[in-house]
């Protein structure tokens, strides 16, 4: 999913509605998560009162939106204000009973996942969406409160003129809003609509509009309307496109993605002059209106409404150019060669102001770290926020592709056990990417300290093996995008609070297509230790890359020990050969991280080390895949293949697991840098999707 960051909509939408951008190439199947919005109105505790009422509403709220004619339920439970929840749900109105009950049952129990411990969360699905909240966002279905929304785009280009398309888009968008405000008890409306491309391969656009039912004809069209006036911003020119509120939403596509038959059918409009009245289809009322005045007001409005469709999607599209053409002052981006990442790179900007001031002008008080990409600074925004800014230096490695392949990767992806990137700041030569805090730092940092290795007990440590696999599993498989990170390590894995694992640093990550699975490159750059073997000698990378990293990964968490050489004199092979020593003669416990209790069960760890030494199989078709590997981690009676020698291909003399490589047409050579700080370059979080 390709995030866009925080932006204002229309006056119906609350200032800080946090916006989504997505590709969709095909309709998502029912069930699958679009994405959540995670609040900022507190947290509660585990197994606390909040917690049960959240429990006790997630009992009753599905069954009673599934049982309501208009799959929609609300819902307040709680004696005491600090504990009482807030609670809706509502159903695509083609959705069936049985189905609507399941999506929101899934969404109660993903809430409290991707959006942990907070008290205000909203999931949204195709088929559904949940809310819940400690702010009473019920009271006023047409009021300012809680109205964040999830933007989703087709990335497909039309092949007919921009102009005329969105145009088009406008008519049926806004005639099937007018029908769900004024003709359905479910405020839900769907249709169709004639339309000619050049290639006469999508020869119509289906559209849907929606609100909650317990909105007013009136305030369900305003609300309707001021999503679709922001809707040429994002998807001018696009096959399709989505906006989902929590009050109203609408989707629109060149392909039919509901499931009832349409219940409005507008002709194709003719070129260069006002389209025909909409025609409804066999069955329908024949009022596109509210209904009460007959056969008059629905010529009247089928009249006037696609003029001012067309017009008002002309105005709006002059408007965002000359804003874009005019606004002063604003820092200029890189160059790309997709403009879609270009949107999503400018919808990110912080002012480098605020960054200053966030940062007490980057104070040497406020200092994280420093690493070999430049500094890492604390800082508070204005809101209260705390963020980590990494401030790249004018020498650093990580060039303009480097920071471009950061941003626009980071921005596509939504996912628990990945970072989240808050914005971006490119001005007065400066290159800042801004994060969300991570207090516990980098995992290294803890991990390979020995006064602070004690802090990642065995539950700590398998709640991380497990965050950073699922994480993974994300990128590889699960993604809009298939992502290789390439540089998988224990100082990119970054900590909060409850010590859950983000993976960071893509600024050497590659982004694959849909089918492909491998590829090759003549630079190689990456961490030595951590790298496959494929990957160091030849330059083949795939997803079996990531997975050799995640392998090396493990046994550093579960042994406390670094690869690729310890700082210890004493220790002088490297970490594979090591554990593959110890598992050949049946002695792993001896080399398991002394830190670990006497309570540590001993079958889990052992089942760990089998499961990295399968990761780094030198065979990259021997290793597993990291579902399969998220199954392995999870089951108790799945039986584990026995691993081959793992690959030794670590050089020990002249490196360190912080140096990198780069190799030109076969010909190698190294550049070393300094060790990194305890606290790598970014500290960053992701929420989940």
């Amino acid at each position: 999913m390709a995030v866009i960051g925080h932006h204002l909509l229309p006056p119906y939408l609350a200032a800080a509605a946090a916006l989504f951008l997505a590709s969709a190439l095909a309709p998502l199947a029912a069930g699958d998560p679009l994405g959540q919005l995670c609040g900022s109105s507190g947290n509660y505790t585990l197994n606390d009162t909040y917690q049960g009422n959240i429990k006790r509403l997630a009992a009753t709220l599905p069954k009673n939106a599934s049982s309501s004619q208009v799959l929609f339920a609300k819902a307040s439970l709680g004696a005491n204000v600090p504990d009482i929840v807030y609670a809706l749900a509502l159903c695509r109105g083609d959705t069936n009973a049985s189905a609507c009950g399941d999506c929101v049952a899934t969404a109660f129990t993903d809430a409290q996942q991707v959006c942990p411990y907070n008290k205000d969360a909203t999931v949204f699905y195709d088929p559904c969406f949940l809310r819940y909240s400690n702010q009473n966002f019920l009271a006023s279905p047409a009021g300012a409160g809680g109205g964040n929304a999830l933007i989703l785009m087709n990335t497909q280009n039309v092949t007919a003129p921009f102009g005329v398309f969105d145009a088009a888009v406008a008519m049926l968008l806004n005639a099937t809003a007018n029908y769900a405000a004024g003709n359905s008890s479910k405020r839900f409306g769907t249709g169709v609509e004639g339309f000619h491309t050049f290639d006469s391969k999508n020869p119509r656009i289906y559209g849907l509009a929606q609100c909650r039912p317990d909105m007013t004809p009136d305030d369900c069209r305003a609300c309707l309307s001021d999503i679709i006036q922001s809707g040429p911003k994002y998807f001018s020119g696009k096959q399709g496109g989505r906006i989902l509120g929590v009050r109203c939403n609408y989707r629109y596509e060149q392909y039919s993605f509901f499931t009832s038959t349409p219940l409005l059918q507008l002709p194709e409009p003719a070129v260069g002059a006002p389209a025909p009245a909409p025609a409804p289809v066999k069955g329908t009322p024949t009022t596109i209106g509210g209904g009460g005045r007959g056969n008059k007001s629905g010529r009247v409005l089928a009249i006037a409404l696609p003029i001012v469709a067309a017009i008002l999607a002309t105005v709006v599209i002059c408007s965002c150019v000359w804003k874009k053409r005019k606004t002063p002052g604003k820092p200029l981006l890189p160059d790309t060669t997709n403009p879609e990442n270009i949107e999503s790179i400018d919808s990110l900007i912080i002012n480098l102001s605020t960054l200053r001031a966030a940062t007490e002008n980057f104070d040497e008080a406020n200092k994280l770290g420093e690493g070999g990409f430049g500094a890492v600074y604390k800082g508070i925004l204005p809101d209260n926020q705390e963020i980590a800014v990494k401030r790249l230096s004018q020498s650093s490695r990580q060039g303009i592709e480097e920071l471009k392949n950061e941003l626009v990767l980071v921005a596509k992806l939504q996912h628990k056990n990945l970072v989240r990137l808050v914005g971006v700041c490119l001005e007065d030569h400066e290159k800042l990417l801004v994060y969300e805090y991570m207090p516990n730092k980098s995992l290294d940092t803890i991990l390979f300290d020995p006064e602070r290795c004690g802090e990642l007990d065995w539950g700590k440590r398998f709640k991380i093996v497990n965050g950073i696999a699922r994480g993974l599993q994300y990128l590889h498989e699960d993604s809009q995008v298939k992502i290789i990170h390439r540089d998988l390590k224990a100082s990119n894995v970054l900590l909060d609070h409850d010590f859950i694992p983000k993976i960071s640093d893509f600024g050497l990550a590659r982004l694959f297509g849909n089918d492909q699975t491998q590829d090759v490159t003549n630079r190689v750059v990456g961490t030595y230790g951590y790298m496959a073997p494929e990957y160091a000698m030849r330059g083949h990378y795939s997803i079996k890359s990531d997975v050799f990293s995640f392998g090396v990964l493990i046994l550093e968490i579960i042994t406390g020990r670094r690869n690729g050489g310890s700082y210890s004199t004493d220790e002088s092979a490297d970490l594979l050969s090591l554990v593959w020593e110890h598992w050949t003669t049946g002695t792993l416990m001896d080399i398991m991280d002394s830190s670990f209790s006497s309570l540590a069960p001993r079958d889990q760890m052992v089942k760990c080390i089998h499961i990295g030494l399968l990761c780094v199989q030198d065979d990259p078709a021997d290793r597993p895949v990291m579902s399969t590997v998220n199954v392995m981690l999870s089951s108790s009676t799945v039986t584990l293949q026995a691993p081959s020698r793992p690959a030794f291909c670590i050089q020990k003399s002249g490196f360190n697991s912080e140096m990198y490589s780069e190799v030109y047409a076969g010909a190698s050579h190294s550049v070393s840098r300094s060790p990194m700080s305890l606290n790598d370059v970014s500290i960053t979080e992701l929420d989940p999707r």
